[in-house]
């Protein structure tokens, strides 16, 4: 039986290996030399391989057809993830949020365990670019940049429309709509995001670390946590804000951001706190009053935002301008006008529509022999390891059942 995977990154590798392993013929189409080149620059080059959670948390995290999951994260859990790279000889180590990353830091350690374990079970790599995929007489026709190739079973692990640099062009979608299937929309996800404010390109460059961001619609806090940002010239990206913006699903332009600097302290500790600097600067302007508490690049806007006059002097600040500033950095309000292009966005959000799909074995039911995973899909998760999970659990499902 020869079997064939069409992307070699996380998701396409697991399934290539995997159906090898299980006595499948397989051959790995990848146009870039280097496999695995998204997950290289994953986590800052650190690669959030998973999350160490259970099944429960693991659905909590993927807001979109979480239940076509269950099947494929039931027989290749987190865990099974972490014992797959703990047996290749890669260390891993579990932090804040239940990530999961290789004890070196290193991405490149998971690219060189799933090379691996395709090397190890003989799985033949091609690296032309594939053209056109199609099928006739119960097999499939694979043309490249070089020429044509026949298969009985094919497994599309192309990736979204995310990261484009790195091969995901959303070649897959054609192949899914050449095939008939139907493609649901395609949006960024885990993407940084464009603000209304003006203070942001002010603060271009400034990094935030241990704030806590909350994204807030109709006054109710969607997402908050704790960790660090980054303001930029069209508004703000980082960790948090590329986590917050996988919540935002619709009329973007009606959520906001609000960032609390001083997330250790209440509001009255905070009050204590300024009182304190204020006695030691009582004979100096407002402006001068703020160095030990706020990063100098952020000092101008704060002072502008609390409509304190910056040259006041400390010892005239009445308590109501002082609580004023108290609320104000705790709640540090900015406006959400849109997200970055998708071509920026770590994720993509929609994909081959699931229903078309068997999530017992992600085979079409439409072609027989013809298998999706990964990316490709409208599945998608929030930040913290949940979307590469997904690729390896979708990838091994596809790549064990493809094998029989």
């Amino acid at each position: 039986m020869k079997i064939a995977v069409i992307g070699g990154g996380a998701s396409g590798l697991m399934a290539a290996g995997t159906c090898a392993f299980y006595g499948g013929n397989v051959t790995l189409f990848e146009k870039n030399k280097i496999l695995g080149k998204k997950l290289l620059i994953t986590g800052k080059g650190r690669c959030n391989v998973t999350n160490n959670c259970s099944m429960e948390d693991f659905m909590n995290n993927i807001p979109v057809n979480n239940k076509f999951l269950y099947s494929a994260y039931s027989n290749f859990t987190s865990e099974d993830t972490m014992n797959f790279f703990e047996n290749l000889g890669i260390k891993l180590k579990t932090e804040r949020g239940n990530r999961v990353f290789p004890v070196s830091d290193r991405s490149a350690d998971i690219v060189f365990g799933l090379k691996k374990y395709i090397s190890d079970n003989k799985v033949r790599i091609i690296t032309e670019e594939v053209k056109k995929v199609s099928k006739s007489d119960n097999v499939f026709s694979i043309v490249t940049s070089k020429g044509e190739y026949i298969f009985d079973k094919v497994i599309v692990a192309t990736g979204g429309a995310s990261y484009p640099l790195t091969g995901s062009t959303g070649f897959g979608y054609e192949v899914a709509r050449d095939l008939g299937h139907t493609v649901t929309d395609i949006k960024p996800s885990l993407v940084p995001l464009v603000m209304r404010e003006d203070t942001c390109r002010k603060l271009q460059g400034l990094s935030l670390r241990n704030i806590t961001l909350s994204l807030i619609k109709d006054n109710k806090v969607i997402y908050s946590e704790l960790g660090e940002m980054l303001f930029t010239h069209f508004g703000m990206s980082g960790p948090l804000v590329l986590s917050a913006s996988s919540h935002i699903r619709d009329k973007e332009n009606e959520y906001k951001i609000s960032i609390d600097l001083k997330p250790a302290l209440d509001e009255k500790k905070l009050d204590e706190r300024i009182l304190r600097d204020f006695s030691e600067n009582l004979n100096k302007d407002f402006s001068n009053s703020l160095s030990k508490l706020l990063p100098s690049k952020l000092i101008p806007e704060i002072i502008k935002l609390s409509k304190i006059p910056f040259d006041k002097k400390v010892n005239t600040i009445t308590k109501e301008e002082r609580q004023r500033l108290c609320y104000l950095l705790k709640h540090l309000e900015f406006h959400v006008e849109g997200k970055r292009p998708i071509d920026e966005a770590i994720i993509t959000s929609g994909g081959v529509n699931v229903k078309e799909i068997n999530p017992k074995t992600m085979e079409s039911k439409i072609h027989e022999g013809l298998y999706f995973c990964g990316e490709v899909l409208d599945v998608d998760g929030y930040t913290g390891g949940f979307n590469l999970q997904i690729a390896f659990s979708t990838g091994y499902l596809a790549g064990m059942e493809s094998a029989f």
